[in-house]
């Protein structure tokens, strides 16, 4: 093991809020600054091509390529992929690039549960300051911040002819989902700066690595916190071969996101003692709550044949050469066209009960179509529908396969496990699907090729619900904010009865955002350095 050296803050994981934290508390000159990450540099050239998450959804270079045990919500067989980031911007440089933050009522939630200081008013600044929207320019958009948002650049005729069906419908247009209200349909706006992703690497990180005081260390795979009785000092972790150790005199945090912050707690001893026991280590402190409540956005799928040949599928391969090179010209020369799109184009945000104050289903339209995600484009024009329970019940677990702390850790969803979840997402996908039936649709349909016209059953197509679905890949609160006792961190993201020790990524969540949750991780971890140096200041190490 070699010596250890000595810094202010050690931030594990190069994530989405690791890159916000690294970047936020040098930008001072005042800290030194240590940032683990266990992938490696963001070289690939996939992970700057918007398109190119299809491409690193299933490379092992860049992704855990995790999966969840089977549940009996879903089959009761299969696995589920759980695709994550192992390299700099981690998930935000292999995601869709969807920039969605929410509903206010879901961070009005958050302060209702007891949590001070993260109602939805209290959380816009944050959303504000890490934000540059050219296009907004109101009360709820920012600037000049580091995270560029962008939209489509071109309208999209099949985009158009959903919204237009839509309204048919009788649901509203929207053309900010980020805006006043969320309800309705529009284009959806994506993380982009001038045709490429602007991940949290890109956005925060890039401009940090120029700074004396900041360090990262790639391939650095952190296999626990180390501590002096109930305070963290540092961490220990693995890099080519070697045990190196690192202390922190002020903090460490936390920033691994759902799966691998309650994984490491557990391996470092914080977490269920019976679970920890079993596997030989030491229990530093029973915490139930550190890889519970698992809580993530599952997703039933439809798949049209196009009667136009305008979708990715058209521009792969030799299946059209003409307009595959029309493709990598538009891009080349104007950062535009299929290339340059996330990973949906279109959304609509409503609710499939009227008596409902909010949306409670995310519908996105893919121009694209496959089987299942990561697999190969199908071989004719076609498109995804993909209805996304915005608010799930079901509730799951991550806990350690081993003490082995390069083993992957064990993901049980539960998906699908209470029956309202299965009712409103079976609402979810006919409403859809009679959107999908409304006159200014038909012209571009040929067919409903997945699950087909004449499933229409509703035991049926719960059943191809469970077959088919998945995840939207939003793992969230297993290590909860909250004053109760069940919560893992406290309002400040401390963790509960230790010093130097914070979680800062979508696992504090309290309950699930009604969207994606890249952009909200991005805002807590822009609300966390403000915390942290409030903390700093006033002489706070651990909870009053």
């Amino acid at each position: 093991m070699s010596s250890a050296e000595t810094f202010d803050y050690i931030v594990v994981g190069a994530g989405s809020a690791g890159c916000v934290l690294a970047n936020r508390l040098t930008e001072s000159g005042a800290n030194r600054v240590l940032l683990l990450e266990a992938g490696g540099r963001d070289l690939n050239m996939w992970i700057h091509i918007p398109v190119g998450y299809g491409k690193t959804f299933v490379n092992p270079a860049v992704n855990w390529l995790y999966t969840s045990e089977p549940d009996e919500g879903t089959g009761g067989e299969r696995r589920i992929r759980q695709p994550r980031g192992k390299v700099l911007g981690g998930s935000s440089s292999i995601n869709g690039l969807i920039y969605i933050r929410g509903q206010r009522e879901d961070y009005d939630m958050w302060r209702q549960l007891g949590n001070v200081g993260w109602s939805y008013e209290d959380v816009l600044p944050y959303f504000r300051k890490s934000e540059d929207q050219p296009t907004y320019r109101d009360e709820f958009h920012g600037v000049g911040g580091p995270l560029q948002v962008s939209d489509p650049k071109d309208p999209h005729p099949l985009a158009e002819a959903f919204f237009d069906a839509a309204v048919e419908c009788g649901y509203p247009r929207n053309d900010d989902f980020n805006g006043a209200v969320q309800e309705g349909f529009g284009y959806y706006q994506w993380t982009l700066r001038n045709g490429r992703r602007s991940s949290a690497a890109r956005a925060y990180l890039n401009e940090a690595k120029k700074r004396e005081n900041l360090t990262v260390a790639t391939r650095a795979h952190a296999s626990r916190v180390l501590f002096e009785g109930r305070r963290a000092v540092g961490v220990e972790y693995l890099q080519r071969g070697r045990t190196v150790e690192a202390r922190a005199s002020a903090e460490v945090l936390l920033a691994g996101g759902s799966f691998n912050t309650p994984q490491l707690l557990q391996l470092s001893g914080l977490g269920p003692g019976e679970l920890l026991r079993t596997h030989g280590i030491e229990v530093i402190a029973d915490i139930p709550g550190v890889g519970a409540n698992l809580t993530d956005h599952y997703n039933s799928r439809k798949v049209y044949r196009t009667t136009r040949p305008f979708t990715l599928n058209d521009a792969v391969g030799l299946r059209n050469v003409h307009r595959g090179i029309r493709e990598v010209w538009r891009y080349v020369t104007r950062r535009a066209g299929l290339l340059a799109m996330g990973g949906s184009y279109a959304a609509g945000f409503f609710r499939t009960d009227p008596s409902l104050a909010t949306p409670d289903i995310q519908s996105t339209v893919s121009l694209f179509s496959c089987d299942k995600s990561g697999d190969d484009l199908h071989s004719f024009p076609g498109f995804n529908i993909v209805d996304r329970l915005l608010r799930p019940e079901s509730r799951g677990t991550v806990t350690i396969a081993s003490a082995d702390p390069l083993a992957p850790p064990i993901i049980k969803n539960n998906y699908l496990s209470t029956r309202r979840d299965c009712e409103v997402l079976l609402a979810g996908f006919k409403v859809t699907r009679r959107i999908c039936e409304a006159p200014a649709m038909r012209k571009y349909i040929a067919d409903e090729y997945m699950p087909g016209i004449d499933l229409r059953d509703d035991d049926e197509l719960l059943d191809y619900i469970r077959q088919t679905g998945g995840t939207s890949f939003h793992p969230v609160s297993t290590c909860r904010m909250g004053t109760d006792p069940d919560a893992v961190v406290d309002p400040r993201l401390r963790v509960k009865g230790f010093e130097r020790l914070r979680v800062v990524d979508a696992s504090v969540m309290p309950t699930i955002p009604s969207g994606n949750t890249n952009a909200p991780t991005i805002m807590i971890a822009e609300k966390a350095c403000d915390m942290i140096k409030e903390d700093a200041r006033a002489g706070v190490r651990s909870p009053g």
